[in-house]
């Protein structure tokens, strides 16, 4: 590792639980994807984004999943689409398996 982060550059980085409450396909990204909407509680409500995790996730297994997403990121356009925020999933070649918690929690809370 050559680029060290301080623990004030880890804090700026929020990440957040949230479940995932609708997803429906996104034919006009480049690679395969889905577009998600994640709920993450109250106090950050939905935010939309867009993921390439078609190899290892289908639609209906995604509904309900509780995932981890960085959410103060600035909004970015994918497309004809607007991303919300960042799920965070560890990547091998083209499959992206998706960061949980180990057991259901609220959505919203931080990631420390």
């Amino acid at each position: 590792m050559t680029n060290n982060l301080t623990w004030s550059d880890f804090e700026k980085v929020e990440m957040r639980v949230g479940t995932v409450i609708a997803v429906n396909d996104f034919p006009e990204a480049r690679n395969p994807a889905y577009q998600l909407v994640i709920d993450f509680g109250s106090e950050l409500g939905q935010r939309k984004t867009s993921a390439q995790i078609t190899a290892l996730y289908s639609k209906g297994e995604l509904v309900g999943k509780q995932v981890v997403a960085v959410v103060n990121f600035p909004k970015k356009q994918i497309a004809n689409f607007m991303s919300e925020c960042l799920v965070l999933g560890a990547v091998e070649g083209s499959q992206v398996t998706l960061l949980q918690t180990e057991r259901p929690v609220k959505n919203g809370l931080r990631i420390l």
